[in-house]
């Protein structure tokens, strides 16, 4: 409104039309702003109980991860003595029950070799070659030495390769140094320890295997001249040539005797003899013995079950509190912000529901609450019968397990199933899985090997007599799922088929290629058909072993190495009788199907194996943490209903906007109304004013003296 309309305002008829006209637009604006007003309260009020729902619901969440997880349920203790014989480490979900005696006969050790000295660690040594560092087991030359030291000083006699661990190339330059090969060596991260030591003024490398019998260490060079002073032989400890280098430490197993039972370990640190719990063993003490026992801890479980029904309360009190009608410390009812709003009261009947229903893919046993003692009271709030509680926990903990976590099953052992990172959409259930085409890993076998020649075979005994492969040209490559190996060569000594084949295993897998992209085979020797075979570790399409003659040194056709190649096959079957996809030997279901989100993994005679069911539940606790998630998540009924309350805020906010502009016009039309009013009375008055005047003058209504 103008100024000079404001100014006009009551100049006329000197009433206070300015205020007047405010007091209008007041009482106009009041009700539909305190509408406004009281429909923003609500939203506001809306939105805030909505995050103490959000809330609520995520601490109903975390009290069910517990609940859903096998772990809980599969707890250990272990009472364990005082004893400085072993170190307890840690005992694992499911550990094997049970009371033990354990006595420790001999604790592990590691092969250490030490090198000639050296004056200064950092020259170059003006040697090149390559180095390689087998894993085994040593048989020693038991008449070599005696004498108080004889283990230490006995003659290395022959080697057993220890075909699951990788051997080790290491390639020296002549600029290398003492230094530089033990940097070499650490690089491998091969489990070897090389060390540069300072002894009596002088270098010398000590290299110190892992522990154990079956992972001493073999040296050998492709330094042609053996025996001198110079030269990568000065590094060797293998049958022929172990003079330059002094065997400070044997290695052995650690043996232990479990309820009477001898049980050897390469490593002191035992983690596989008693299931689920590891333990360090510090020295030996023979003849003296000790009893621990390792016993199921049911009071995790127990506790995360009465952790839940307490959460499941507070978060209901809350929810009703919100949803419904209370009271205050006056006794007043109280209506609850959301006590109108059909969403929340929809997602309280829902989870209402799944705790009273049964749960889906359980179909014998424990199904619902009920069965373990939970009750719903008449307020809706959960109690635990403790009677029905105890004897649940006491006579059918397994069932308890199935209850409430997730469980998977299947009915023949050539089929296994896995829950994967999309099982949120997993329908619970059972399905039925026929394998028609197993799967299958990449294999070649290598030709008959023949009586005699360079190697010495003889087929009836399956020996070889190979003094120093080195003096041989037995070097091949192949190809491994795509990969190709650099040179492979055999260069010890070999009186078996069986160390050949040890040696063939170890040297292929520990090819920096084929190492380098994770993949290896497993070489077997038939003594039936005198035929080494190589087979992929892998399966399926991607699975291949490939052998070519241009890549063979001129003697390999020894061992009957010849041209060929394989593919493996994956894996083709059915669930419920729709087609699954298969890669390597695991099967998927079609995507969007029921089963979808299981991952299994077959064997490689599922065909014959049949028709296999596979059960799949994913819980109470999954299912109503899996509900629960869906209310929270960015897309849920939350989410929604929050969207649209802010939508409504913005409605009243732009409502507000316009009131202002009605309110501004209503304005604009009563002054302008009165402004024409004041004027009128303006007017009149100067009218008056003029009338007054000419009667004034008037000869009959003048006045004179």
């Amino acid at each position: 409104m103008s100024d000079s309309i404001i100014s006009s305002l009551g100049a006329g008829s000197g009433i206070n039309t300015s205020s007047l006209v405010s007091q209008l637009v007041d009482i106009e604006k009041a009700p539909r702003e305190e509408r406004l007003d009281a429909t923003e309260e609500k939203l506001e009020a809306q939105i805030s109980a909505y995050g103490t729902l959000q809330s609520s619901l995520s601490e109903l969440a975390a009290v069910l991860d517990p609940l859903s997880d096998n772990d809980t349920f599969n707890a250990r203790t272990v009472s364990f003595p005082d004893t400085d014989v072993i170190t307890p480490n840690s005992v694992d979900p499911g550990a094997q029950t049970g009371t033990y005696q354990i006595e420790v006969v001999e604790v592990a050790q590691a092969q250490s070799l030490a090198t000639g000295a050296y004056s200064d660690k950092d020259q170059a040594l003006n040697e090149s070659g390559t180095l390689t560092i087998s894993f085994g087991t040593w048989t020693y030359d038991e008449d070599a030495d005696s004498g108080a030291d004889a283990d230490a000083d006995q003659d290395p006699y022959s080697f057993a390769t220890n075909d699951e661990r990788a051997s080790l190339n290491i390639t020296v330059d002549a600029g290398d140094s003492l230094q530089d090969i033990a940097d070499k060596i650490n690089d491998e991260d091969a489990d070897v320890q090389a060390s540069v030591l300072l002894v009596d003024g002088q270098y010398q490398l000590l290299l110190t295997a892992p522990s154990g019998a079956d992972n001493a260490l073999r040296v050998t060079s492709d330094d042609a001249t053996k025996g001198d002073t110079t030269g990568l032989s000065v590094f060797e400890f293998n049958e022929t040539e172990s003079s330059q280098v002094t065997e400070t430490q044997q290695a052995k197993d650690a043996e232990l005797k479990v309820n009477g039972l001898s049980v050897f370990r390469e490593t002191n640190e035992i983690d596989d003899v008693i299931q689920g719990f590891s333990f360090s063993l510090n020295k030996a003490e023979p003849g003296s013995s000790f009893t621990f026992t390792v016993s199921e801890d049911t009071s995790i479980a127990e506790q995360a079950i009465r952790d839940f029904v307490e959460a499941y309360n507070l978060f209901y009190e809350t929810a009703q509190n919100l949803t419904g009608y209370s009271t205050d410390e006056d006794n007043q009812t109280v209506k609850g912000d959301l006590s109108t709003d059909g969403t929340a009261k929809a997602l309280l009947n829902q989870i209402r529901s799944t705790i009273g229903s049964l749960v889906p893919g359980i179909d014998e046993g424990f199904t619902a609450l009920t069965n373990v003692g939970i009750r719903t009271e008449l307020d809706g709030t959960l109690s635990i019968d403790e009677d029905d509680f105890s004897r649940a926990m006491d006579e059918n903990f397994d069932l308890v397990e199935t209850l409430f976590a997730t469980n998977t099953g299947s009915s023949n052992g050539e089929v296994s199933v896995s829950v994967g990172s999309y099982a949120s959409g997993t329908v619970p259930g059972s399905y039925d899985v026929v394998i028609t085409t197993d799967p299958e890993k990449a294999s070649v076998s290598a030709d008959a090997m023949a009586d005699g020649g360079a190697i010495g075979f003889d087929s009836a005994t399956d020996t070889v007599a190979i003094a120093d492969a080195s003096l041989l040209d037995l070097s091949f490559k192949v190809t491994v799922d795509g990969v190709k190996s650099d040179t492979i060569t055999l260069t010890g000594s070999y009186t078996s088929a069986d160390e050949i084949r040890a040696d063939l295993q170890s040297l292929i897998n520990g090819d920096s290629n084929l190492s380098g992209a994770n993949v290896a085979v497993d070489v077997a020797y038939d003594e039936a058909t005198d035929q080494f075979s190589f087979t992929s570790r892998s399966y399926g399409i991607a699975s291949s072993v490939v052998f070519d003659a241009t890549d063979f040194g001129a003697d390999i056709a020894e061992l009957g190495f010849i041209t060929q190649s394989d593919n493996g096959v994956d894996v083709v079957g059915t669930i419920d009788g729709v087609a699954g996809f298969g890669s390597g030997n695991v099967l998927l279901p079609a995507i969007d199907s029921d089963p979808y989100g299981l991952n299994f993994t077959i064997g490689e005679n599922a065909v014959a194996a049949g028709t296999t069911t596979i059960d799949f539940s994913r819980g109470f606790a999954g299912e109503l943490d899996k509900l629960i998630a869906s209310f929270l998540s960015s897309s849920g009924s939350i989410q929604l209903r929050e969207d649209n309350i802010n939508q409504a805020l913005e409605d009243v906010a732009d409502d507000r906007i316009e009131l202002d502009r009605k309110m501004e016009t209503l304005e604009l039309r009563l002054s302008a109304q009165f402004l024409a009013m004041e004027q009128i009375v303006s007017s009149f008055q100067s009218t008056g004013n003029q009338l007054d005047g000419i009667l004034d003058r008037l000869p009959f209504t003048s006045t004179s003296g």
